[in-house]
């Protein structure tokens, strides 16, 4: 959409009833959640603030638990830190949610965290598909307690401990979470990350309000006794494993996954993998003076550690050195050199390097330090560029077909006088304007035809089309309109011969063969007639068509505007030359191909197998008798 008036259209609205003001408060968060750091600059600052503004008159009329249960759902995107932090005020039910719903990047959680209140940072605790380097900023926040170790000596029958007291153990002043949240407990202590190697400083300055953890402060157990209740709130162990069971397969079937499920063994069960792996872009490392990467960055280190950048020196082996080993060899920069990794499918493929060397301070040779990154273009699931102006036309097509659509249908409307009478000429005027939307709504149609099919994304069903019989069918169409012209399309019935299977859907190559000859017939002058032939060549259908008088003069015949003659015969909205290229776009499709042969056009469709054979096969059997 152009001007995106979404939210100025939601603050419009009076929300006078419940049911009103619950409406207006999704419509709230689904506008300012989908809203990205760098958006959110591009949009008027006096619209987001009446916006807050209205969620906080909301929040004092709805109660906190039907606003963490809207926030709960999953209908809507939540990729806006400032959302996040707005919602981070509120009671803690509500801050609860907003925090456990949130996708936001590593970059936007970094800058978040410090900004929450104290309180609401214990609620991430329970989170498991943060980043890396979110975890260790909250670790170095103090927000690390993934789970309440269980009192030694307390017996298995021993009430939970009161409210108050969980809360004070926690180290946050609000309720613990609800327990939709705290399903999933890990109630296991993460080991330290490793250090990273000379040179390399992971950790920049902290915040200013990062406490660090005692080096004598006690450590959670990670064991539990028998009978110990995650919730705290009655539920046993088995009503819980079914609860998270549950909620494992309704994430799966609704296409969610984390960044943990994309590291994460699976057993081989056999059951069908239903996310595509995500391909790595770049990484930072560190190489010793070996060759090997002892130290990467991100999601990499388990797939790249131990990899050699250069094999061992050989004698005899410098003429068969890549660039990089020579400049390996030589303590020398490594600029844009390529390299391939194997192993893991994220990190498979060719690779390109850019690498300093290092130095300690007596001067030896260290290694290196540097980043790896994709070549341009090596993505095979990047959309190409072809397919991104396609698919921006789509989206164009979408945007127009919605006002067309309600013209329409309010046409329709008054001309059968849904809603009561109205007068005649009305009725005439809303007819002539619903005919006008009906042409427009079928341009919009082939517009978005002619991206697909240019770009791939519709593949013709394999079919079964008598070529010859369909061609007569449609000429005499066309003849009953064209006739009191004088004009029309002529098939010799000596040209066409017998049926002629195509490898073709009896729908599509009826539309093939009428837009193109409607295309050619609808511009024929007065008097004009065009001869055509049907023949079949080399396992393909051949058809020849005399190009009209208007369409000689083109030198382009794929991007001609000429205009048919007459009104009766329309094969399309934008001109023959479009009509033709749609064509073309189908026949290439289906296997074939649509060309000008000087001053005619030639349509070639693949036959079946069996139309193809069959003229050998009847050669066989008249030798035989």
């Amino acid at each position: 959409m152009f001007f995106d008036d979404r939210l100025a259209t939601v603050l419009r609205q009076r929300a006078d009833s419940d049911v009103g003001r619950r409406t207006q408060f999704r419509q709230l968060l689904d506008i300012l959640g989908a809203v990205r750091t760098g958006e959110a600059q591009s949009r008027d600052s006096s619209l987001v603030a009446s916006a807050w503004l209205r969620m906080d008159a909301l929040g004092e009329t709805i109660p906190s638990e039907s606003r963490a249960r809207i926030i709960r759902e999953a209908g809507w995107r939540f990729r806006n830190p400032e959302l996040a932090a707005h919602l981070a005020d509120f009671e803690p039910d509500v801050a609860s949610a907003a925090l456990n719903r949130a996708q936001l990047t590593a970059e936007d959680w970094s800058a978040l965290i410090p900004r929450l209140p104290i309180r609401a940072r214990g609620f991430l605790r329970l989170r498991r598909d943060l980043p890396v380097d979110v975890e260790q900023l909250l670790e170095r926040l103090g927000v690390s307690d993934r789970g309440l170790p269980s009192p030694v000596g307390i017996p298995e029958e021993a009430p939970a401990a009161a409210p108050d007291t969980q809360i004070e153990a926690k180290g946050v002043d609000a309720p613990p979470s609800s327990p939709e949240e705290d399903e999933a407990p890990d109630y296991e202590t993460s080991a330290p990350p490793p250090s990273p190697p000379i040179g390399i400083d992971v950790n920049k300055h902290p915040p200013h309000d990062v406490v660090e953890p005692q080096a004598d402060a006690p450590t959670p157990s990670a064991i539990l006794p028998s009978g110990f209740d995650p919730a705290g709130e009655g539920r046993s162990e088995i009503s819980a494993l079914v609860e998270r069971i549950a909620a494992f397969k309704r994430n799966r079937e609704s296409g969610g996954s984390s960044a943990d499920d994309a590291t994460e063994p699976r057993l081989p069960l056999g059951e069908e993998q239903l996310r595509s792996v995500k391909l790595i872009g770049a990484f930072g490392f560190a190489a010793d003076a070996a060759g090997r990467i002892e130290w990467s960055d991100g999601e990499t280190p388990a797939m790249v550690i131990g990899t050699r950048l250069a094999a061992r020196p050989r004698l005899g082996a410098s003429a068969s050195e890549t660039p990089l080993e020579r400049a390996f060899a030589r303590r020398q920069p490594i600029a844009g050199e390529r390299f391939v990794l194997s192993g893991a499918e994220a990190i498979a493929g060719e690779w390109i390097v850019n690498a300093q060397p290092r130095f300690t301070d007596d001067g030896n040779f260290a290694g290196y330090l540097g980043r790896f990154r994709r070549p341009a273009g090596a993505d095979p699931t990047a959309p190409s560029a072809a397919e991104l102006e396609a698919d921006r036309i789509r989206q164009l097509l979408h945007e127009l077909r919605t006002p067309v659509t309600a013209v329409q249908g309010y046409a329709e409307v008054i001309q059968q006088q849904l809603f009561g009478t109205a007068p005649h000429e009305y009725r005439a005027l809303a007819a002539a304007i619903a005919a006008d939307a009906a042409r427009i709504l079928s341009g919009f149609e082939e517009l978005d035809r002619l991206a697909k099919l240019e770009t791939g994304v519709i593949e013709f069903d394999p079919g079964e089309t008598d070529l010859a019989g369909l061609a007569r069918r449609t000429a005499s169409q066309l003849a009953q309109v064209l006739a009191p012209r004088m004009a029309g399309i002529e098939f010799d019935d000596a040209d066409i011969g017998g049926a002629q299977l195509v490898a073709l859907d009896s729908d599509q190559a009826e539309g093939l063969l009428w837009r193109l000859l409607a295309t050619l017939g609808g511009g024929c002058a007065a008097g004009e007639m065009l001869e055509a032939s049907l023949l079949a060549e080399n396992g393909m259908a051949r058809l020849t068509c005399d190009l009209p008088a208007q369409l000689l003069a083109e030198e382009d015949i794929f991007t001609a505007e000429a205009k048919p003659v007459g009104n009766a015969v329309n094969a399309g909205l934008f001109g023959a030359g479009f009509a033709l290229r749609l064509a073309r776009a189908e026949a290439r499709a289906a296997g074939g191909s649509l060309t000008r042969d000087d001053e005619r056009i030639v349509l070639n469709l693949p036959l079946l197998e069996t139309a193809a054979m069959q003229p050998d096969m009847e050669c066989e059997a008249s030798g035989e008798h």
